[in-house]
């Protein structure tokens, strides 16, 4: 086998080559929305900073001082400690806002999850039950944006 004809299967189950399988497995979404998570430890605050981070909708990072800032979380920083590691959030406004992560109390998933029940499999689902209704010229509609 040359080295332009070697497989790397990076986070794959060895022995699991994933070109022989009919289909790839996936992995259930975390049902986030609306949760409220309040810390008691530096590692989970550290894990809800990470589940926020993957979350496609707005959260509420809630500080040590009371105040609160909601947007969407697009970067973060995670140092080996809660003083090294930072947020950054993209309020509602536009603004960019950067947080240390050691006045950080908690996080609400305040926002809409827009990609929430939209897998490939619900669709197909969803479809099969319209076209068994009689219904015809079945799409895939986008979301209003607002």
């Amino acid at each position: 086998m040359t080295p332009a004809e070697t497989k790397v299967n990076v986070g794959v189950n060895p022995g699991v080559n994933p070109d022989d399988l009919e289909v790839a497995p996936g992995f259930e979404h975390e049902q986030l929305e609306g949760r409220i998570w309040e810390s008691a430890s530096e590692p989970e605050l550290l894990e809800a900073l990470e589940k926020a981070f993957s979350y496609r909708g707005d959260i509420t990072v809630m500080l040590r001082d009371g105040s609160s800032f909601e947007g969407y979380l697009f970067d973060r920083t995670i140092g080996a400690t809660l003083a090294e590691s930072k947020v950054r959030l993209m309020q509602k406004d536009g603004r960019k806002t950067t947080i240390a992560c050691s006045v950080i109390s908690g996080l609400k998933f305040s926002g809409r999850d827009p990609a929430a029940g939209k897998s490939w499999e619900a669709w197909v689902k969803k479809y099969w039950e319209k076209k068994a209704a009689g219904e015809k010229n079945i799409q895939i509609a986008p979301d209003s944006l607002d």
